[in-house]
């Protein structure tokens, strides 16, 4: 076994071994229990009993705020729904924070279909956001936590509405206006009564209610997504943090988000406005393999005793992201440490697919055939070029071993002759790199696609031939089948008269192999792209086998009109 055997295995072995790390079989998912909270009682949440770590308001020295103690006169809460085209909020007067997000326009899935229930965004028991104050003091920051204390409301219109409210000596004041046709909701407040600096504590919610077939796959999702004022959006994935462990990333911040696979909630300061000073995400208790709670709070200074920023609740519709500015359409910094490379492939694919979806009238399905289709077609001379390099180096292949079996005790004279030997065939020793790279340009949108197909929203139950949802994998496997069938076929055609060898033939078998091993659990249509391309590529390679079969037999021709005599090695 020569080493370059061993290499192949090696490189096969890692593969395999990266695509079990990658995607590790789904796991029956474990709901979370949902938190049963006594009428007029605080939420025993994570969010509500989380420390206080900061740079600016660093330790909870205190709680302030109305508290319903044993024989209290129960709180009970009204609730005020505001319905939009987009959405119904509802808005408990107990905290003055929303408990409740529903989205008409999605659906939940289950098994093989939709559901009729709208997607909820918040989680059984718990507020989406959660307020509290933090008033700087000599003796060190007291919290004014706001999650228990009753406020009085006022509708000014049938888009606004005010909620008022007092904790100890502090005045609140909170303000929602609904913007129409969107999922955007306008927040101010105000606080009076305090005499030394503050900071208003929005608090996330603990993650994202989830709505999916598949709630495990769902909550590897889970993320909390930053904006910094300079710089690119970064996020901390749930998966990356322990219980109890602290990340405390300073900002300022343009915007701080909380979102799963398709859904997010965002908390967006205005441009030019005061940004959020400051975002701390602790890990909350595990109730599975799966990180699915964690808190995270994020800070903004009193100016004049008031606050504000934007409320977005709803679906990661990339145009509707984008056209917030802010670069929120980025909440998924696809790419890891490739960011920088991958995002603005991201931008481009996205923007292709979203027209071609409406310019043609069709699914997503066929928009993705007819896009890979048309990305083989496009690439299609770059190949050819790559393909006939490969078939002159096969050529060349004899000459060079000839050459360096002959003077292999003279280097020099080596390099001459292999110099020369590469000049009479029109070739370079660079030959064999240029030829290959033109097969590395469709890497990029593969690359893009496998994270697109992670958070699009508008792939989210789409259905396609036997597909209930091409953003989920084939339960049957009848497609990535086909996929590894199609690049197995496409290997055999391509050692049509090539000469024998024992590692190309073995590589042939395994790379269909370890293509299905590692997409078989990824969405559908990445699988169903991926399979178009190899199908597009077989005529290509056909007629490229059938021009090396026909020259297989035909004297090489020197530039000095000579014709090659055969050498062995």
């Amino acid at each position: 076994m020569n080493k370059r055997m061993l290499l192949a295995l090696a490189l096969s072995a890692a593969v395999i071994g990266l695509t079990q790390f990658l995607f590790p079989p789904a796991k029956t998912p474990v709901k979370p229990a949902a938190a049963v909270v006594a009428p007029g009682a605080q939420p025993t949440t994570p969010a509500t009993t989380a420390a206080v770590t900061s740079a600016t308001a660093s330790a909870a020295v205190g709680t302030s705020g109305t508290t319903v103690g044993a024989g209290a006169a129960p709180i009970v809460a009204d609730t005020t729904a505001l319905t939009s085209a987009r959405s119904v909020v509802r808005i408990s007067s107990i905290g003055a924070a929303p408990v409740s997000v529903q989205l008409p326009g999605y659906k939940e899935l289950v098994e093989g279909a939709k559901s009729s229930k709208p997607v909820e965004l918040v989680r059984p028991g718990e507020a989406l956001i959660q307020y509290a104050v933090i008033v700087k003091e000599p003796a060190g920051n007291r919290v004014i936590d706001l999650a228990g204390v009753p406020f009085t409301s006022a509708r000014a219109d049938e888009r606004t509405v005010t909620y008022t409210g007092q904790a100890g000596a502090a005045n609140v004041q909170i303000t929602y206006v609904f913007q129409p046709d969107s999922f955007l909701v306008r927040v101010g407040g105000k606080v009076t009564g305090l005499t030394s600096p503050a900071f208003v504590r929005v608090t996330l919610p603990s993650g994202i209610n989830s709505s999916e077939v598949d709630s495990t796959e769902d909550q590897r999702h889970l993320a909390v997504a930053m904006k910094p004022v300079q710089g690119n959006v970064t996020s901390v994935p749930f998966g990356k943090l322990d219980p109890g462990e602290t990340k405390l990333q300073e900002g300022p911040f343009t915007w701080v988000a909380s979102k799963n696979k398709f859904f997010i909630t965002g908390l967006l300061t205005a441009a030019g406005d005061r940004p959020f000073d400051e975002v701390t995400v602790t890990g909350g208790p595990k109730t599975g393999k799966v990180e699915s709670r964690v808190v995270a709070t994020a800070l903004q200074s009193l100016q004049d005793g008031t606050f504000r920023f934007e409320l977005y609740t709803g679906p990661q519709e990339w145009r509707r992201m984008l056209s917030l500015g802010r670069d929120f359409e980025n909440s998924n910094p696809y790419g890891g440490w490739l960011q920088n490379f991958v995002q603005p492939f991201a931008t481009m694919v996205m923007k292709t697919l979203l027209w071609m979806h409406e310019s043609l009238k069709l699914s997503y399905g066929w928009v993705l055939v007819i896009f890979g289709i048309a990305v083989r077609l496009l690439l299609w001379p770059f190949n050819q070029r790559a393909m006939r390099t490969s078939m002159k180096m096969q050529v060349l292949q004899p000459e060079l071993q000839a050459v360096q079996e002959k003077f292999k005790s003279d280097p020099q004279k080596m390099q001459a002759e292999v110099m020369r030997v590469y000049s009479e065939h029109g070739m370079s020793p660079f030959s064999a790199l240029s030829g290959c790279l033109p097969m590395l340009l469709p890497m990029p949108v593969f690359i893009t696609l496998f994270f697109v197909f992670q958070n699009t929203i508008e792939f989210r139950g789409v259905p396609f031939l036997h597909l209930a949802d091409i953003s989920q994998k084939d339960p049957t496997y009848i497609i990535p089948l086909l996929m590894a069938g199609s690049a197995f076929l496409l290997s055999w055609i391509g050692m049509r008269g090539v000469p024998p060898n024992p590692q190309a033939k073995i590589m042939a078998y395994m790379f269909p192999a370890m293509m299905f091993a590692f997409f078989f659990s990824a969405a559908a249509g990445l699988n169903l792209y991926y399979m178009v391309q190899n199908i597009a590529a077989l005529p290509q390679q056909w007629l490229i086998s059938n021009e090396r079969l026909k020259s297989k037999d035909k004297p090489v021709v020197y530039a000095k009109g000579a014709p090659a005599k055969p050498k062995k090695a």
